[in-house]
């Protein structure tokens, strides 16, 4: 059964899509996490010792200026690591949900850079909030994607503000609904206390998911700086692992087996650069806007997912 599962988690993390990969990135980190608290725990005769939040903490967010500085990392670890349960069940649920309609509109390779820079603004508002205003303490840490997950929670609402969810006990509600209701709750949470810098970080990460969509719209996608560097660093350890060192060999271009070519240097007249490609694209999107996605063809749907990859 364990070889069946492992063999499962590789398949999808070499050919699943990047909401799936999160997933189980987030998943494997909550797992690992808490077999270190059980193994400390029967360790030390059935109580949590400090190492265990030494541990904890050393991948966390913290408010407290002196850690920041000597533990900068915790502004990108945080986004994957959670502690509790229901935490990163919610998590994953909202990233399943809502980034299944970011990936389909705006395509799969801008999932990763929207979660990341969602996570890390989350992350410098939860710092400058617990130091700037009254109930921030000094120590304090943060962790979990919610910064990230509401980042992508509200991108999808403002590509498809008029998508349709079906929701348990209420039915057919449209996106922008559901999304101006979480962003709400966040609101209204904060004067609760309990968990104040975090609502602050998911209202930091739910800002910059509304500001990746407007500069998209305005031709400024953040997504391409930050694959271009994902991709230098997979390379570094390809190379690494593959034994080939710094050394650099002939650079390969991968082909899209899919797209024609009518000659030298020049993409076919359906490809994904011509004016009746982007006009078919369009008006599918406002098909999905106006009607939601349930109304486009078995055609339109496929023609939709392929884009998405491109």
């Amino acid at each position: 059964m364990l070889q069946s599962i492992w063999d499962d988690v590789k398949r999808e993390l070499s050919r699943g899509n990047m909401i799936t990969q999160l997933i189980i990135i987030n998943v494997a980190v909550f797992v690992l996490i808490n077999l270190v608290q059980l193994f400390l725990y029967l360790g030390n005769a059935g109580v949590v010792p400090g190492l265990y939040h030494t541990i904890l903490h050393f991948f966390c967010m913290s408010s407290d200026w002196t850690f920041f500085l000597t533990h900068p990392w915790g502004l990108f670890t945080s986004i994957f690591l959670h502690e509790g349960f229901f935490h990163i069940l919610w998590n994953m649920l909202f990233l399943y949900w809502f980034g299944r309609i970011v990936g389909d509109f705006i395509g799969d390779q801008r999932i990763l850079p929207l979660y990341l820079l969602g996570g890390i603004a989350g992350g410098i508002v939860f710092f400058i909030s617990a130091n700037l205003l009254p109930y921030g303490a000094g120590g304090r840490f943060a962790l979990g994607a919610s910064a990230g997950v509401m980042a992508i929670v509200v991108a999808a609402g403002s590509i498809a503000p008029d998508y349709i969810m079906r929701l348990l006990f209420l039915g057919d509600v449209k996106l922008k609904y559901i999304v101006a209701v979480l962003v709400f709750l966040d609101l209204i949470f904060i004067p609760q206390g309990g968990n104040t810098g975090g609502h602050f970080a998911h209202l930091g990460g739910a800002a910059f998911g509304w500001l990746f969509v407007a500069q998209l719209r305005q031709g400024n996608d953040f997504a391409e700086p930050v694959n271009r560097v994902l991709e230098k660093v997979q390379g570094f350890f390809n190379r690494l692992f593959s034994g080939q060192g710094g050394r650099k060999g002939p650079k390969v271009v991968y082909r899209n087996p899919e797209r024609k070519s009518t000659g030298r240097g020049q993409a076919a007249p359906d490809g994904p650069q011509s004016t009746a490609y982007q006009e078919k694209l369009d008006a599918i999107l406002d098909k999905i806007k106006d009607a939601g996605y349930d109304s486009l063809s078995k055609e339109e749907k496929e023609f939709l997912f392929n884009a998405s990859k491109k």
